[in-house]
């Protein structure tokens, strides 16, 4: 073998290229990690508001595509927020009934198949890795018997350019190896430059095909700079510093200028790339701010002191007013989202837990009654059939006070066992109306005080004022001393009897509230009238408050129960005035 040339300039590139990529691969390993990180927040954050069905036919669409396989960090997003939706959708519902199980099961299957297919690839591209891998070391051995054996620069050089070509093709090889083995690679690259006997055209060519690409590659990088997604911006930049390294160096004018070039490009992606994830931060610190501020609301409630159902309910709105309110704020800083997750679903579980223990409480409750209630009802069964009015009359009413006095219960029962109650009581008034005594028959009664407002009507003046007068006087007395009648024609029965003494008699009404000076029996006949009136009122009111019960247990009976509340009081208005006038007749009467 003839002596070996040592070529100065090729001995200085060399070690300028392994310099730079001594000091760049720790920089750009560190930066490609720091991406993937981000880049993974990204994607969970683009999910966040998505539901579980929709998660789900995202990871549809992303094992249907072609690149499946290489998008395993945005599948892993996808898992991660359908598992975080699932657990909180579930803390939410509390012990109530899984509903959630069928589009868990779904989203297991799709996962599970696609691990299988993902352990597969792996598999298959860890066996091509040490495929390369034994590849490139081949090529190695190559490149060193060449450099061992090449004297004839027209028969080493091309032989050199075939080895490179080939060592471009070779695909990836495992991490593990990849810094030795291109280390051992560049070092045999810069042994032929310095041992071979190259030409300088040769190598000026060499040069410039290696500065042709490399001006490409910064003129990508330039490009890259103008991408507004910084994030693809950054991970294309990666690539770029890849391939960068597999090409060989250039023309030693040009070493630091298209180094510095590509360098530039690569800082204001890297500043963009920065400045973006600094903008990120301060909208996370927001976020931040904005959780915090729901966790006091949601603390607030949780702390209340909710006595009753519609409390509850209207409490419970407003917690899922703020969680829908929660999932439109974005992720907060990635040291304090879980924290601020935690406390949020603290707070909110605080609350759901105390309204189940209410409501759990609450249904014992409503057993109770339900079974008080079942116990009136047979008590009820028991009593419909007696004949004994009075005293049953008595123990009916006993009853549906206590009905009243019964607090709720279930409501899918609350219907069916007041129409039982119900019915009993209607059956025994029923036959006790049937068998009541001619006083007592409200219809008769409403009978005679038509036939009384018939005579009024027919009744022909005589033109004597005191006859006239002494006959309305007859008149109001017999009216006012029948009893009740229905109660749903007493409004009526009353207007028309006004109505027609009005019209034979004009100026009665007034006269017969004034003091009497006539003679005593007519005085006696107001008195009468009067205490008739006083005992009617009374009975009726005694008759409302002892019916009202019937209402109470009706969904609908609440304005019911309020009119008849008012006509009660208006009742008692009345007696009082009655009473005073009885008084008064008495005095005058003396």
């Amino acid at each position: 073998m003839s002596e070996e040339i040592i070529n100065p300039e090729v001995v200085e590139e060399a070690a300028t290229v392994q310099e730079v990529q001594a000091s760049e691969a720790p920089e750009v390993q560190e930066e490609v990690q720091a991406a993937q990180e981000e880049v993974q927040e990204v994607q969970e954050q683009n999910l966040a508001d998505k539901s579980l069905s929709e998660l789900s036919d995202v990871f549809k669409n992303l094992m249907e595509s072609a690149d499946r396989m290489t998008r395993s960090k945005e599948a892993e997003a996808i898992k991660s927020a359908f598992y975080k939706l699932l657990g909180k959708l579930r803390s939410e519902a509390g012990e109530a009934e899984d509903t959630f199980e069928e589009v868990e099961e779904n989203f297991k299957s799709l996962y599970a198949d696609y691990k299988r297919e993902r352990a597969e690839y792996n598999k298959e591209q860890d066996a091509l890795k040490e495929e390369n891998l034994e590849k490139k070391k081949a090529i190695i051995e190559d490149l060193k018997q060449l450099i061992d054996s090449a004297d004839d620069v027209s028969a080493a050089f091309p032989a050199f350019r075939e080895i490179q070509n080939r060592w471009k093709e070779v695909g990836p090889v495992p991490a593990s190896a990849f810094r030795d083995l291109n280390s051992t690679y560049q070092f045999n690259v810069e042994r032929f430059y310095d041992k071979v006997k190259i030409n300088r055209e040769l190598r000026d060519l060499d040069f410039r095909k290696n500065l042709e690409a490399k001006e490409k590659f910064c003129e990508a990088a330039e490009k890259l700079a103008e991408n507004d997604n910084v994030v693809s911006a950054f991970n294309e930049l990666q690539k770029l510093h890849e391939q960068w390294k597999e090409f060989g160096p250039v023309a030693k004018e040009y070493r630091e200028s298209i180094w510095a070039r590509f360098q530039a490009a690569t800082s204001v992606i890297n500043k963009r790339y920065q400045a973006h994830f600094e903008e990120l931060k301060g909208k996370q610190k927001e976020n931040l701010v904005a959780k915090e501020a729901l966790c006091v609301k949601v603390e607030e409630i949780a702390a209340r002191d909710i006595k009753n159902s519609e409390q509850w309910n209207a409490s419970a709105k407003e917690i899922e007013a703020i969680q829908a309110e929660w999932r439109k704020i974005g992720f907060a800083t990635k040291k304090e989202n879980q924290k601020i997750y935690d406390r949020f679903r603290a707070a909110c579980d605080a609350f759901y837990g105390r309204k189940r223990e209410y409501y759990s409480q609450f249904r014992s409750e409503m057993d109770s009654n339900l079974e008080k209630k079942q116990e009136l009802i047979r008590r009820a069964e028991e009593l419909k059939a007696s004949t004994d009015w009075k005293k049953t009359t008595e123990e009916f009413i006993a009853l549906q006070k206590q009905w009243k006095e019964i607090g709720a219960v279930p409501r899918k029962k609350s219907e069916q066992l007041w129409k039982q109650f119900r019915g009993a009581c209607d059956e025994f008034f029923a036959e006790r109306d049937k068998n009541a005594a001619p006083e007592n028959n409200y219809y008769a009664n409403l009978k005679a005080k038509k036939k009384i407002i018939e005579d009024i009507r027919a009744y022909e003046g005589t033109g004597d004022a005191a006859a006239d007068s002494e006959a309305a006087a007859k008149f109001a007395a017999d009216f006012q001393a029948i009893g009740f009648v229905p109660y749903k024609e007493k409004e009526n029965i009353t207007a028309a009897y006004k109505e027609a003494m009005a019209a034979k008699f004009p100026g009665f009404a007034e006269k017969a509230s004034g003091r009497g000076s006539d003679s005593r029996n007519r005085e006696r006949n107001a008195k009468d009238s009067l205490i008739q009136q006083y005992r009617n009122l009374q009975q009726e009111i005694e008759t409302f408050e002892n019916n009202i019960g019937f209402f109470a247990a009706s969904k609908n009976s609440e304005p019911l129960i309020k009119q008849m509340e008012a006509k009660i009081a208006k009742a008692k208005e009345d007696l009082k005035e009655l009473e005073a006038r009885i008084r008064k007749e008495e005095e005058e009467s003396r």
